[in-house]
């Protein structure tokens, strides 16, 4: 019957109709809580085991390629979302990030290889338990090359068994250690959340726009490019009025300024000390046209391509326009419209001029919403291409007997970061929208689930049953123990808020599905940005660490 072919049988339509029933269902159960709690798209993973126990499964080659291609999906729009802030986050506690999670790494290691002394359980089997507690595929696949390549080529399937048996907890055992720390501490999301936008405000620096009388002497006669070298300080001088004029004028760099003019001009807060210091004391404006001259201000979009990449110095809009750029805003932060600054599709412009060559600046800034959704796919593929090369180059280090790979998931994630930040130099578009970004990111997480779980119910019962069942018990100690304890240090001893420890323990562990549900519980993406600084690092470590397990039990 074609119908009974269809569900257990093979071919494209098989498994096209098993994947997207396998996620459908899994996201409709991911819609109910229990205890307050959702598993989110773990669900998926969970269907997919019942359904392969029942004989409904994917041939290797594709179920291969569905697990893999989702994966990198996944990875490969988070590195895009949290590029552009990665190098910032590193700088204000990466190192601190990567340190624990390399704490839940080797202790993660640690108990694995206690349980095989005390329960005196085969090493190899440990191995695959403890890789499938954290849920990392790509240290699963090292431990097993490097088993095959110390014994002629030979394959052991225990591997395999012990990280089919613990990954289902393993995914259960990482969130529910998220879901501990948050009753641990008594985490108020909301104020969690209101904590977050407020440092995150004090960091961003917004911009002010402020009004200064000048009333120094010693800056007398001086210009504006004279005054910008002399404070050493980010500003822009946008409008002058005078001291002996009715008349508000736009300010260029070869202005000169007296006593008793007043300039307004854009700043960082932490800059307004010291300028009117130097300057002279603030002072309440309004800033209305004077008689010769009807100024306005007007926020554009950069939609025209050809300024992706550009220095706003190069263009020097000021002189062909009576215009003078004040500020750019990108991805929510307020920055001065410097010189050196490379303009990025996406970013607002906010152009102080004339109403006719604002009017211009329209058609050269692109100002076009409708661009911005156009995709471009050209940067996403050649991005994922340059990835998987990355990842699958061998590193060779010393004592060890074969060489360490980032894999399929490392090499993405640091080429999509990689690219977010110098994509725009290099004239290439890396811009996406929040939305596009979402739902790569959604499609591949489902895509990964559904192809684990399809490969993890295939004899899933009766290796339980057959002792099988303190594996998962071991398993799920390897998972939520290192995971706690670390996640204590974290709050209690570096003060990391929770969104950031749960992001954390998610790019310690490699798992996805973790991530995806702290993203859900943070609404921000700093659970994103924490993610992806200790992924990197953490990769090479599980890596690394399966290898020298294997070389233990020689």
């Amino acid at each position: 019957m074609w119908f009974n072919d269809l569900i257990f049988g093979s071919g494209v339509a098989h498994s096209l109709l098993l994947i997207a029933l396998i996620i459908a269902i899994g996201l409709f159960l991911s819609r109910f809580k229990f205890g307050g709690i959702s598993l989110g798209v773990t669900w998926i993973l969970f269907v997919g085991i019942i359904a392969s126990h029942f004989g409904l499964v994917l041939d290797h080659a594709t179920s291969h390629f569905v697990k893999e291609f989702g994966l990198i999906l996944f990875i490969y729009s988070i590195g895009m979302q949290v590029g552009p802030s990665f190098i910032s986050s590193f700088r204000k506690g990466g190192v601190t990030l990567n340190l624990l999670a390399t704490g839940i790494v080797l202790l993660g290691s640690f108990v694995a290889y206690a349980i095989h002394l005390i329960a005196d359980i085969d090493l190899n089997e440990m191995i695959g338990v403890l890789y499938g507690a954290v849920t990392n595929t790509p240290g699963l696949g090292a431990a097993q090359q490097t088993f095959s390549d110390m014994n002629n080529g030979q394959s052991n399937s225990v591997f395999a068994q012990g990280y089919a048996v613990a990954y289902p907890l393993g995914v259960v055992g990482i969130i529910l250690s998220i879901v501990v720390l948050k009753y641990l501490f008594r985490i108020n999301l909301d104020k969690e959340q209101e904590l977050y936008l407020s440092n995150n405000s004090k960091e961003a620096e917004q911009l002010q726009a402020i009004t200064i009388e000048v009333t120094n002497n010693g800056v007398d006669g001086k210009s504006i490019k004279d005054i910008q070298s002399i404070t050493e300080r980010n500003i822009v001088i946008t409008r002058i009025k005078h001291q002996n004029s009715n008349d508000v004028t736009l300010v260029k760099n070869n202005t000169i300024l007296h006593t008793g003019d007043q300039i307004l001009m854009v700043v960082a807060p932490g800059d307004v000390d010291a300028l009117t210091t130097l300057l002279g004391p603030q002072m309440t404006k309004e800033w209305s046209s004077g008689s010769n001259n009807e100024l306005i201000t007007e926020r554009l979009v950069v939609t025209n391509p050809k300024l992706n990449g550009r220095r706003l110095g190069d263009l020097d809009f000021s002189k062909s326009f009576n215009i003078t750029i004040s500020r750019i805003r990108r991805a929510g932060i307020e920055l001065i419209a410097q010189p050196s600054l490379i303009l990025q599709l996406g970013d607002r412009v906010t152009v102080v001029g004339s109403k006719d060559d604002v009017a211009k600046m329209h058609s050269i800034i692109g100002d076009s919403i409708k661009h911005l959704d156009e995709p471009q796919m050209f940067s996403t593929f050649i991005g994922i291409a340059l990835g998987v090369l990355l990842g699958s180059v061998p590193f060779f280090l010393p004592s060890m007997p074969v060489p360490v790979k980032l894999g399929l998931a490392g090499g993405p994630l640091i080429v999509s970061i990689i690219l977010s930040i110098i994509g725009p130099r290099m004239r290439i578009i890396t811009y996406t929208t929040s939305s596009a970004n979402l739902l790569m990111r959604h499609i591949g997480i489902c895509m990964f689930m559904a192809s684990v779980g399809l490969g993890a119910g295939v004899g899933f019962v009766d290796t339980i049953m057959n002792g099988g069942y303190m594996w998962v018990l071991y398993g799920f100690i390897i998972t939520f123990l290192p995971c706690i304890l670390i996640g204590v240090i974290a709050r209690m001893f570096f003060n990391k808020s929770y969104f950031t420890i749960a992001g954390m323990i998610s790019g310690a562990m490699t798992d996805p599905p973790a991530l995806a549900y702290s993203n859900s519980i943070c609404g921000n993406d700093q659970a994103s940005i924490a993610y992806s600084t200790v992924y990197p690092l953490t990769m090479f470590l599980r890596v690394l660490v399966a290898q020298f397990l294997v070389l233990c039990n020689i």
